[in-house]
């Protein structure tokens, strides 16, 4: 059997129910790196801002004067 075109690559039709489910699965993948991605930064930004603020402590407020 030699190799063809048609022999590779026939054209056959997707049913509708399995684009949607390509679809779907391609959009869920998207949207869990994203969720990956940004609990990763949360847990990078959250543990700077504790450092920091355990190595400068609030400034205690200033007292108002009466005027």
């Amino acid at each position: 059997m030699t190799a063809t075109k048609q022999n590779f690559f026939k054209p056959t039709k997707v049913s509708a129910e399995k684009k949607a489910a390509d679809t779907n699965s391609a959009a869920r993948g998207i949207i869990e790196q994203e969720a990956n991605a940004r609990d990763k930064k949360t847990e990078r930004l959250r543990s700077l801002r504790l450092a920091k603020e355990a190595a400068d402590p609030a400034p205690l407020p200033k007292k108002r004067t009466k005027k």
